[in-house]
């Protein structure tokens, strides 16, 4: 009988990591002594050299360069220099990918920007159990620009864009990890002459994206996840280069004109990418994401996926031992960095997690997800997460008061 090519026990899960070709990586995070963190899918954890562009910009380039250091640190151009790195991540060009603002408002600027072009019919689409601020800034634009709002059941985003349109879809689903056809429902846009903006924000870092292979033309993203920028770092934007000239964006800020210390009262975008900066660079939280993203420089994205798809079939093998339910895709099936697992007490077990050292989180109403950053967790760690959630489950140990008391952040 062939054997599962994920461990099956802890003397597995030490073999798989001493063959780990990412080990060498670990070193780079800072991490709590004792703590097993399975919430990097929702904020990474610090890296070294992140910690250290901090330092040299708040106590160098800040406190002694002053605004001097807008040239002499080359502040200014954070956003091209941080998306050429980026763009790496996602295979894109090194000219499609501008760094600036959050999620939100490049999802804002850019579908804006298709609406506006005419490039497609006056329509948005969406998916109901689309993250939420997809959703309700999507609605917003709607109404603002008379366009028609499409809010399809789960599953009919597909047969909404054979009408035309722009739909907004994640990659990957936040709740399940599923991913979604990209590069079959490019060909339905291409058919259709629809157009899909694609929500990275639970992909990026952790597989191996190849967006202009796949024929993406369109993407946004966060770059706190699985990419370790920090709380509250700033987002992405990607446009392919066929593409941008014919796009502006409705949100005409100072820093994406073409000539912005000329000062002139009326706007001209600026070349490529640099049309969608809107406000001004946030600069330690970009030398923070800057320093964060010299971990991937010495490592292979397919490596990493590889990892994260067989830390995942490990849990999964787990939780169908356990009697548990999970609504991430089945063992051997290509899916994102993360792998959840529903119970009527989810919250409760996942506090009781966290007391032992655990970290995972929840999404109402019963959804636990264990973040599998390839990065920095090894295999036995998270055996060993798996172990204590059965001991847990056995004893009933979650069913405390203490456990049952809900934090304002989830």
């Amino acid at each position: 009988m062939p054997q599962p090519d994920f461990p099956t026990s802890l003397e597995d899960a030490r073999s798989f990591d001493e063959a780990d070709p990412l080990a060498a990586s670990r070193p780079a995070f800072v991490l709590p002594e004792g703590e097993t963190y399975l919430v990097g899918h929702s904020l990474g954890p610090a890296t070294q050299q992140s910690l250290a562009a901090l330092d040299l910009t708040g106590n160098r380039e800040w406190a002694e360069g002053l605004v001097g250091s807008w040239n002499t640190a080359d502040w200014i151009d954070l956003p091209q220099t941080v998306g050429r790195r980026i763009a790496k991540l996602i295979g894109a060009h090194s000219d499609e990918v501008i760094v600036c603002d959050s999620v939100s408002l490049n999802l804002f600027k850019l579908v804006g920007a298709l609406l506006a072009s005419g490039k497609t019919a006056n329509r948005i689409i969406v998916e109901a159990g689309e993250f939420p601020t997809d959703q309700y800034i999507l609605e917003r634009l709607a109404e603002m620009t008379a366009a028609e709002f499409v809010r399809t059941a789960p599953g009919g985003a597909a047969d909404a864009l054979a009408q035309g349109g722009i739909l907004v879809r994640s990659l990957v689903d936040y709740r399940s990890a599923a991913i979604a056809p990209i590069e079959e429902m490019e060909l339905m846009a291409k058919r259709s002459g629809g157009a899909i903006v694609w929500d990275l924000s639970h992909a990026t870092g952790v597989l191996n994206l190849k967006l202009v292979d796949w024929g993406a033309k369109y993407a946004v993203g966060c770059t706190y996840k699985y990419v370790n920028g920090g709380p509250g770092a700033p987002a992405f934007l990607y446009v392919h280069r066929d593409e941008v000239e014919a796009l502006e964006t409705p949100l005409a800020g100072w820093l994406g004109h073409a000539r912005p210390f000329a000062f002139e009262d009326t706007y001209d975008a600026g070349a490529g990418m640099q049309r969608f900066v809107a406000g001004t660079p946030p600069i330690l939280s970009m030398a923070a994401l800057n320093g964060a993203l010299g971990v991937f420089d010495e490592v292979s994205l397919a490596d990493i996926e590889a990892k994260t798809q067989t830390l995942g079939d490990m849990c999964l093998s787990a939780f169908q031992r356990m009697g548990l339910d999970s609504v991430s895709p089945a063992i051997g099936v290509r899916r994102g960095g993360h792998v959840s697992l529903r119970h009527s007490d989810g919250y409760a077990v996942s506090r009781a997690l966290a007391a032992r050292g655990h970290k995972t989180d929840f999404r109402t109403p019963d959804t636990i997800r264990f973040g599998l950053s390839p990065l920095f967790l090894r295999y036995a760690d998270v055996w060993a997460t798996l172990e204590t959630l059965e001991e847990i489950l056995a004893s009933e140990s979650y069913r405390e008061p203490r456990f049952q008391i809900r934090d304002k952040v989830t």
